[in-house]
């Protein structure tokens, strides 16, 4: 029988993450890979299926159930068997659901209809738990696709937070490639080992979760991709272009636009990256009922900036702007890093 899972802090420090050869779903009576068999799964060919996340066929105790409610409200369950949900519709008991597929319809106690669907990973990672603060998924996905995440792709991520981001490069690396998060504080890195391994079912073979300051325990291995989500990505430029391949992307995420202008900065006056890109992602959901169309009323605002760059070849400088910078863009009152070709205020 494979031994459990250590998630104590002491035990998080560079965690190997290797995927246990006994899939059995134990007392939980959950099939993780949601093929709907027992036994060991090769974590290569069957990625696709046991890596993503996603189960497939009818519901089975132990998993996740997302119940909406008739004005739209979610709640999240675990199928235990003999349990009820309780709410102010009516109860439902939880076998009434195990057995069933994806998409059904139950009826509570008080006869409210309720539908009941598996979570996708969008509402996994704004409900889980948490000890950090996450990326939510409008800027997770522009991340993914702006930083060209590839299955087998070698990817740094700083810090692991709550392990929502983590979540993402995992399905889009797959087995095959290899993720090495690193994560100060021990007790988020716990929440985050703990919240990847409750998503896929069990370690996934290709993280490595580091406890450290990234400048100071940053790893030897070369990486494709580096995400810096953190308070000060500037101290880990240099750090990261000595690790990333040429032609490689650097993102950081900040959260305020004095830390944006810093890392930006930083970024050019280190000469070996091309000019960084910052943007801002704001999402307005729309109500379409009939005639009457209009903004809805939720929407998606500030969070944070997403920084990108891509790291020059070796000894290469990073060509000078010929646009020059605004008036007062360096002046006497700047005191951060000056790129190269850009005059003090005493020069």
């Amino acid at each position: 029988m494979t031994e459990p899972f250590d998630h104590s802090a002491e035990a998080i420090a560079d965690q190997p993450a290797t995927r246990p050869v006994d899939l059995a779903p134990g007392a939980a009576g959950l099939d993780p890979a949601g093929l709907g068999r027992q036994g060991p799964l090769d974590p290569v060919a069957d990625w696709d299926q046991t890596w993503s996340g996603v189960a497939t066929g009818p519901l089975r105790a132990g998993e996740r159930v997302s119940l909406i409610a008739p004005k739209g409200r979610r709640h999240s369950i675990k199928l235990t068997p003999g349990a009820v949900f309780h709410s102010t519709w009516g109860g439902v008991e939880h076998d009434q659901l195990i057995g069933l597929m994806d998409g059904q319809v139950v009826t509570s106690a008080a006869g409210v209809a309720f539908l009941a669907l598996r979570p996708l990973l969008e509402e996994y990672t704004v409900s889980m738990k948490r000890g950090a603060a996450v990326i939510y998924p409008k800027d997770a996905s522009y991340i993914l696709m702006f930083t060209d995440i590839f299955p087998g792709a070698r990817v740094l991520e700083a810090g692991a937070g709550s392990g929502a981001l983590s979540l993402s490069l995992l399905r889009a690396i797959g087995p095959t490639g290899r993720l090495y998060s690193y994560e100060r504080r021990a007790d988020f890195a716990q929440v985050a080992s703990q919240n990847v391994v409750n998503f896929f079912g069990a370690e996934h073979p290709a993280w490595r979760l580091r406890v450290g300051d990234l400048v100071e325990t940053i790893g030897p291995e070369p990486v494709d991709r580096a995400i810096l989500d953190m308070l000060a990505p500037w101290e880990c430029v240099d750090s990261v272009h000595q690790r990333l391949t040429p032609g490689g992307l650097l993102c950081c995420y900040v959260a305020t636009c004095t830390q944006m202008g810093r890392v930006m900065d930083t970024i050019r006056t280190h000469g070996g990256w091309t000019e960084p890109r910052a943007v801002e992602l704001n999402v307005r959901e729309w109500h379409a009922e009939g005639l009457a169309i209009r903004p809805g009323h939720a929407g998606r605002g500030h969070t944070g900036f997403i920084v990108s760059t891509r790291r020059l070849g070796d000894g290469v400088q990073a060509p000078l702007k010929r646009r020059r910078p605004a008036p007062g863009a360096y002046g006497s009152d700047y005191d951060g890093p000056r790129p190269r070709g850009v005059e003090g205020p005493t020069d």
